[in-house]
This record gives structure tokens, C-alpha cells and sequence, in this order.
């Protein structure tokens, strides 16, 4: 199992998409090093824009471009892209449903070092709320490239979160990205857990520690987190005993309400892991940070045994 910053993934895979085609656009918010936007520039340093710290009037531009015909894509930390920018995403660009690329960097708690400021617990529901865009998130390298790959070919705004630290790849290689799709990365059948970003990894560890209880654990990579395909929802549920939901994002407006809002009224117990209404705070590792907040398999574990 190989570790991967999906931010570095992010970057080659725009220089590859770049040779291959010349309307693929890059602007960045004074970030382009913690965004690796900067590969983009190395490579190709007429099709990237530095706008410095003005995520407002990266937006407005990019919707700009996206009208001549380009493909931009438009990056900052995932806090200050889904608030810092959000009426002109709104307005500017997911109004008119622009072929606009947003990606938020350092998702959740991975910028541990810097605290609230600049950890993005919020973003999802941000994004999700909006019509006419796309809300992604990748459980790893792997995927990150294929959903790069996609939302170059997808037609209109779209919006990406990544991680800002290496993380194992789980993605299946052969398994080709479908925006919409869930993938399922490990088969079970007894509780089914719904999880995106960081959390599939924690999900699949839980999996392995539950095995040896003999209880069998189904991990549904939602990596779509809009559009959701409900009935896709409804089908991974069949036959569950039980339905946990797991994402390093708030509850509010996240997966955990998605999810529950789709098996509403249906006889199924549901857990949802994620962060408890409340601010991040700077810490010495991710990993404090995600113990302390309780995203992590052994919370996986106590939610099953929860419902089992």
C-alpha cells in the first residue's frame, strides 16, 4: 500500500492533461506551492495566472476565461475557496453554469498546524447547497488522478476537495471513475459504511479489525458527494443490519445528512461520524487532531457494535 499526497497527484496530473490539451487553464490564490499549482506553472507558465490573495477575483476571472473557451481551473485552500469566493462561484459562474474547476486543498483537519483559520470543516455543505455544481472528494491518489481526468471532460462547475497530506492507496486501479458513482472497496455483509475522503481509509481498517469479530463490513467509497445517486444508496443497503456513515467534514450538511435523508422511514439503523458542530484547532499531528475529534477506525468499530 503506497502513500500519495493527492495534492502532488493533482498537480502532475494537470501538467499531463495540459500536454494533451490546450485549453486546460491554471490560476492560483498565492498558493500555488501548497496547491501544486506550481507544477502547472514550471510547465506551461503562459496558461498560469498568479492572482495573489484575491480568491474573489480568481473566480470572476476564471468565469472569464471559462467564456473564450478555456478550461480553468482555479485553486486555493478548501476554506477560503468554498467561503472566501463563494458569491462569485454563486453568481459568476454557477449561475450562468460555467465550465469553471474549483479545488479546495488541506480538506478537514489536514492543515493541522495552523489551525481553524484554515481547516475547512464546512466546505461540502458550502458547495452542495449551490445549484448546477459538482462536489467531489477523493479517497486517495489513485482516484484523484481518474477524477481529474473527469472533470476535464465534464461540462460545467465542478468542485474538488483534497487532501493536503500523503494518504494509502485504496482505490481499486482497473476501476474506472464515474462521477456519480459510488465504488465499493471492500465487499461485506453485514454493516454497510458510506465514507469519502480520508475516512474510506479509516473505514477499510476498521473492516480489518471487525473481521477477526467475525463481523463483516461493506466500505462504499462515496466520492460524489453531488450528485447522489439514491437508488445506488438504497442498493448498497439491502440485506445491511446496520448503516454507518464516516466523513472528516461537519454533520451538518454532509454526507451523514445525505445519506440519512435517503433511508429516511426505512427500518435501518443509522450512525453517522464526523465532526460535532464545532471548529478545528492547530495540533502537533493530523493524527491528534483526528483522535481527538473521533475520526478514526476505533469510532468505526464502537458504531458498529452500536448497531449490531
Amino acid at each position: 500500500m503506497f502513500l500519495k499526497s493527492q495534492r502532488q497527484v493533482y498537480g502532475e496530473t494537470l501538467v499531463e492533461l495540459g500536454r494533451e490539451n490546450s485549453k486546460i487553464v491554471v490560476l492560483d490564490a498565492d498558493l500555488c506551492k501548497s496547491t501544486m499549482g506550481c507544477l502547472f506553472e514550471e510547465a506551461f507558465s503562459e496558461r498560469h495566472f498568479e492572482m495573489g490573495i484575491a480568491e474573489q477575483n480568481m473566480a470572476s476571472f476564471a468565469a472569464g476565461l471559462s467564456l473564450t473557451g478555456k478550461i480553468p481551473f482555479i485553486n486555493s485552500f478548501a476554506v477560503f475557496m468554498s467561503g472566501r469566493a463563494y458569491d462569485q462561484i454563486r453568481q459568476s459562474i454557477c449561475i450562468g453554469k460555467l465550465n469553471v474547476k474549483i479545488v479546495g486543498s488541506s480538506y478537514g483537519f489536514s492543515d493541522y498546524g495552523d489551525g481553524a483559520t484554515h481547516q475547512s470543516v464546512e466546505d461540502i455543505a458550502i458547495m452542495r447547497a449551490i445549484p448546477n455544481i459538482a462536489v467531489l472528494a477523493p479517497c486517495d491518489g489513485i482516484e484523484t488522478k481518474k477524477m481529474v481526468k473527469a472533470a476535464v471532460e465534464y461540462e460545467g462547475p465542478l468542485y474538488i476537495r483534497l487532501n493536503r497530506n500523503p494518504l494509502p492507496d485504496i482505490y481499486p486501479e482497473n476501476e474506472e471513475f464515474v462521477i456519480g458513482k459510488p465504488c465499493v472497496i471492500r465487499d461485506g455483509k453485514d454493516i454497510a459504511v458510506f465514507a469519502h475522503g480520508f475516512m474510506v481509509s479509516m473505514a477499510v481498517n476498521a473492516a480489518e479489525l471487525l473481521e477477526k469479530k467475525g463481523i463483516s463490513l461493506k466500505v462504499v467509497n462515496v466520492s460524489t458527494l453531488k450528485p447522489l445517486d439514491d437508488n445506488m444508496i438504497i442498493e448498497h443497503c439491502k440485506g445491511m443490519k446496520g448503516i454507518i456513515t464516516a466523513e472528516e467534514h461537519s454533520l451538518t450538511g454532509g454526507l451523514g445528512d445525505a445519506v440519512t435523508g435517503i433511508m429516511r422511514g426505512k427500518p435501518v439503523p443509522v450512525e453517522t461520524i464526523g465532526i460535532k458542530d464545532c471548529f478545528g484547532q492547530s495540533a502537533l499531528t493530523y493524527e491528534d487532531l483526528l483522535e481527538y475529534y473521533g475520526l478514526t477506525e476505533k469510532e468505526i468499530v464502537k458504531a458498529v457494535e452500536r448497531i449490531s
